[in-house]
């Protein structure tokens, strides 16, 4: 198999904390990139969730919400969802 060098620019107090945790769990942070895209691959994503702040819309909408306001009613169809979605 051949192998290419990666250039990977970082914090410096990233790479050393990084280099710290790996080293506990022995590993080197080589390996551990390694292993992160060798699953991103496997899995065609981020194997891990990436977690994004709520922007205020999002957050009224969930306050909103919890709160009953502007809340749609019940559908019997998706027909009658469809019809009310045009007015």
């Amino acid at each position: 198999m051949k192998t290419v060098n990666v250039t990977l620019r970082l914090d410096k107090e990233l790479k050393e904390q990084a280099d710290a945790l790996f080293e506990d769990m022995g590993l080197s942070l080589n390996t551990a990139c390694r292993m992160f895209l060798t699953r991103a691959v496997k899995e065609q994503r981020i194997p891990f969730d990436v977690v994004r702040k709520p922007d205020r819309k999002t957050l009224r909408a969930l306050s909103d919400a919890e709160q009953g306001k502007d809340v749609s009613r019940d559908f019997d169809s998706v027909d009658e969802l469809m019809d009310e979605l045009k007015e």
